[in-house]
C-alpha cells in the first residue's frame, strides 16, 4: 500500500509538470479524431489517470470532460505496456458493473494504447471505444493506434519542455534582476564611481557617486556622454586607452581630469575590468572612477618641499666644496688632497639629486632609480663628445635607492678618477667596458680597462682602496676582486641584490 501511495504521488508529481490546466490541446483533438477514424469507432479519447479522476485532454464523439478514476478503462491500460482490449465489456466480469458499460454510453468494445513516459511512467491511454462488440483491431489498426499513442508523447514531453524551458527563462530572469538590483544597491554605498559597458563599449550604468560628483542628469552620460565630463585636453588620450581595451580585453586604466559638479576639473583615476564568460567572451565591462585630486596636490606639495630640501641639501655640499677650496688656496700642500676630497663630496652631491624623491616635473630624463642612470651622472666628466662614449654600459640595469647611492657613488668616482689619473682614461684611446649581471641572488658588475698604460699594482693600500673596500664591503655587504691585467684594470664586484635596492628585498 505505501509503495502504491509512493508511485501515485510521484505520477502526481509528474503530471503537474505537464501543466494540463493550461488547456490548448488541438493537436490532441485531431489525433482522437483519426483513431476513430482509423479503428472504425465512434469514441476516441485521450485519457489522463490522476489520484480520484480521469481526465480527457482531448475527446470524439463524447460530451464529458472527465469521469472518476473507478470507471475508467485507461487505469487499466496503463498498468501494462501493450495495447489493451476488452472484445465485450458487457461479459467481461472486471467491467460489467462498471458505470459506462451498464449506462451511457453503453461501453461493449475498448482498446487502449498506454501513454508512458520516458522515464517510464504511466500517464493514461489512447483509447477507442464501441457499443457494439467486436472481436478486436486488425494488425494495421493496432499499429496505427500505438504510433498515434507515441506522438500524443511527444506532443505532452514537448509542452512540458516548453513550460520547464518558460520556466528556467523566468528563474533566469528573475536571479538576474536579484543580481542587478544587489549590484546596483552595492555600487551605490560604495565611495567610488562605477559604471558598467557593454561588450562594445556602450555605457549603460553609472551609479549614486557618479551623479553625485558630475552633477548631470541621470542618463545623460550614457553611452559616449560620457566623455564630455573629462578636460579636453585628456579626451583623446582617454578614447585611446579606452578602445585599446575594448579590442584587446587589456585591463583600462588612466588618470584624466573630470569635471566636477562645481565646474572645477578634479584628478580621477579611471579603471575597468572585463568580465568573461565560460568561454572567455566578453560580456561586459565594471568599471570606476575615483577623486585623486588631493593625493596629486599632496604629491605635488611634497615635490616642491622635496626639490627645495634637495636644493638646501645641495647647498650644503657646494658650501663645503667651497670651504676646501679656501683651504686648498691657504694652504697649497694640501691642494691635491684638497680637490680629491671636493671632487667625492660633489659625487655625492649629485648621487643625492639623483635617487631623491622625484615628482611628475622633476624627475630625470632617463635612469630613474637605475644603476645605469646615476653611473651617467657620475662620469658625465668624462665623456669625450668628438671621440664618442668612453665608458661602455651592458648588460642589465638593476634598481637602486637612497641607501645604496651613496656608497655606488663613492665607489664609481673613484674608479673613474684612477682611470682618468692613471689608467685607460688617461689617454685619448682609452676605454672603460661596464658589465652588469644578475647571478642568483647577487648583482655582478665588471670594470674592465683597456687601452691604456700597464697598470701598476699598488704596494699599499691608500685612503681610495680602502674608501672602495668600505663601500662595497661594509655598507653593501658585498665582495671585490682586482686583477691587474697588461691591457689595463679589471675588477670584479658582488653585492646582493637586496642591498642594492629594497624592491629586491623578495627576489627568489
Amino acid at each position: 500500500m505505501a509503495e502504491g501511495r509512493g508511485l501515485e504521488t510521484d505520477r502526481a508529481a509528474l503530471i503537474a509538470r505537464y501543466d494540463l490546466d493550461a488547456g490548448g490541446f488541438a493537436t490532441l483533438d485531431q489525433i482522437t479524431a483519426f483513431a476513430a477514424a482509423l479503428c472504425e469507432a465512434p469514441i476516441a479519447l485521450v485519457g489522463i489517470v490522476e489520484a480520484e479522476r480521469q481526465r480527457f485532454l482531448a475527446r470524439t464523439g463524447l460530451d464529458a470532460e472527465e469521469t472518476s478514476r473507478d470507471v475508467s478503462f485507461c487505469a487499466q491500460v496503463m498498468l501494462g505496456e501493450s495495447i489493451f482490449i476488452v472484445p465485450d465489456a458487457g461479459a467481461d466480469p472486471r467491467f460489467v458493473d462498471n458505470a459506462w458499460v451498464a449506462g451511457d454510453p453503453s461501453v461493449r468494445f475498448y482498446a487502449g494504447a498506454p501513454l508512458i513516459d520516458g522515464q517510464g511512467t504511466p500517464l493514461g491511454a489512447l483509447c477507442v471505444m464501441d457499443d457494439k462488440p467486436r472481436a478486436g483491431l486488425t494488425d494495421l489498426q493496432r499499429q496505427g493506434l500505438s504510433l498515434l499513442a507515441h506522438q500524443v508523447m511527444a506532443e505532452l514531453e514537448g509542452r512540458r519542455r516548453d513550460r520547464e524551458v518558460i520556466a528556467r527563462q523566468a528563474l533566469d530572469a528573475r536571479a538576474v534582476a536579484d543580481s542587478d538590483r544587489m549590484f546596483r544597491t552595492l555600487a551605490d554605498t560604495m565611495p567610488q564611481m562605477v559604471w558598467s559597458a557593454l561588450p562594445d563599449g556602450y555605457n549603460d550604468y553609472f551609479n549614486a557617486r557618479w551623479y553625485e560628483f558630475t552633477g548631470v542628469a541621470q542618463g545623460s552620460t550614457d553611452g559616449e556622454g560620457w566623455s564630455a565630463m573629462f578636460h579636453p585636453e585628456d579626451q583623446p588620450v582617454a578614447w585611446k586607452r579606452w578602445r585599446h581595451s575594448l579590442e584587446t580585453g587589456d585591463p583600462y586604466e588612466i588618470e584624466y581630469r573630470m569635471r566636477h559638479h562645481s565646474g572645477d576639473y578634479r584628478w580621477t583615476l579611471g579603471r575597468a575590468l572585463p568580465i568573461r564568460d565560460g568561454e572567455g567572451k566578453i560580456v561586459r565591462w565594471i568599471g570606476t572612477c575615483t577623486d585623486i585630486n588631493e593625493q596629486i596636490l599632496m604629491v605635488e606639495e611634497r615635490e616642491v618641499i622635496a626639490h627645495e630640501l634637495s636644493h638646501r641639501i645641495k647647498n650644503i655640499f657646494s658650501v663645503i666644496a667651497g670651504l676646501i677650496g679656501l683651504s686648498a688656496r691657504q694652504h697649497p700642500e694640501i691642494r691635491a688632497a684638497a680637490d680629491d676630497l671636493r671632487d667625492r663630496i660633489m659625487a655625492l652631491g649629485r648621487a643625492h639629486d639623483f635617487v631623491r624623491p622625484h615628482g611628475p616635473n622633476s624627475r630625470p630624463d632617463v635612469g630613474e632609480g637605475r644603476l645605469w642612470g646615476i653611473l651617467d651622472q657620475i662620469f658625465a666628466p668624462y665623456r669625450d663628445v668628438v671621440g664618442g662614449a668612453r665608458i661602455l654600459f651592458s648588460g642589465e640595469n638593476p634598481a637602486i635607492d637612497d641607501r645604496s647611492a651613496t656608497p655606488l657613488a663613492l665607489l664609481f668616482h673613484e674608479l673613474a678618477t684612477n682611470a682618468a689619473k692613471y689608467g685607460a682614461l688617461s689617454v685619448p684611446a682609452g676605454r672603460v667596458h661596464l658589465l652588469v649581471v644578475t647571478e642568483d641572488r647577487e648583482i655582478r658588475i665588471d670594470w674592465r680597462e683597456e687601452g691604456g698604460p700597464p697598470p701598476v699594482p699598488a704596494t699599499a693600500q691608500g685612503f681610495g682602496s680602502r674608501l672602495m673596500q668600505l663601500s662595497i664591503e661594509r655598507q653593501l655587504g658585498g665582495r671585490m676582486r682586482r686583477d691587474w691585467r697588461p691591457e689595463g684594470l679589471n675588477l670584479s664586484l658582488w653585492i646582493p641584490a637586496a642591498s642594492m635596492s629594497r624592491s629586491a628585498t623578495g627576489m627568489a
